[in-house]
């Protein structure tokens, strides 16, 4: 009969530890990155397909490969820099609307500034590290800091805080205005663009937005960059306003 009085308590009860199956281990490790995969890839995708309140940029551009590119939400402009400026944004942030989305595809509701939140990077080159990119060009906080000193619309009157408005807009300008200085790039993007250099054009940008093709984080949109260029360049060249033409004054009309 077992003396149930003189047993050790259950918990000094030796007990048999099994090492950890190779097997199992390999499993789990398969499992956790495909789970970091499937997170990425959602983060990446969800925002083209949930609702959004975008209608203030008006209708979207529907490319024949499928994607829906929407307009600038800045007025005026050189068409050939607007057409490079979605461009960007095809690869860099693709989405509904582009102008409040992280790193990751997580939505933003505050543009009162840049939000300068850094998101754990998954997978790539610098998987491990983490990335404050933000907006419709995915600028980085230190990046969008010092283009606003430089390009900003109100860098006078917000410089001496360093806050400088996140607006779609203010986005909009601050990349437009980097884009035409000759200087910052060591040519001139603009005349480029007009010569049919768009290859020359994104090899350039891609040390600044790394996802244009010469980079070192291409993405599932590259590929779709050069025909995606030269459908949005057709829009902007449509809805640039025409030079009004002078009447031709008859012969008859003509001072004597």
């Amino acid at each position: 009969m077992i003396d149930r009085v003189n047993l050790p308590p259950l918990d000094e009860l030796p007990v048999e530890r099994k090492p950890p199956s190779v097997v199992g281990s390999f499993t789990n490790g398969v499992i956790a990155a495909l789970s970091a995969i499937a997170l990425l890839w959602l983060g990446a995708n969800l925002a083209e397909f949930a609702p959004s309140s975008a209608t203030y940029l008006g209708k979207p551009l529907r490319l024949k490969e499928g994607l829906a590119i929407p307009p600038l939400a800045m007025k005026g402009g050189d068409p050939y820099l607007r057409a490079l400026m979605r461009t960007i944004s095809v690869s860099e942030a693709n989405g509904r609307d582009p102008y409040v989305l992280l790193y990751g595809g997580r939505r933003i509701t505050d543009l009162s500034q840049h939000p300068q939140e850094c998101v754990t990077i998954l997978l790539g080159p610098n998987m491990g590290n983490c990335s404050t990119a933000a907006g419709r060009y995915q600028m980085l906080d230190r990046t969008w800091l010092e283009k606003a000193r430089a390009y900003h619309p109100d860098r006078h009157s917000w410089g001496v805080l360093g806050r400088y408005s996140f607006q779609p807009d203010q986005q909009d300008w601050v990349v437009y205005r980097w884009l035409t200085d000759r200087a910052a790039w060591g040519m001139d993007l603009r005349q480029a663009l007009r010569q049919g250099q768009l290859d020359r054009v994104l090899r350039r940008l891609s040390g600044t937005w790394t996802s244009l093709g010469y980079g070192i984080e291409t993405n599932r949109m590259t590929h779709l960059l050069p025909s995606a260029y030269r459908q949005i360049l057709r829009e902007e060249l449509q809805a640039t306003p025409k030079p009004a033409q002078q009447p031709q004054r008859s012969p008859s009309a003509m001072p004597q």
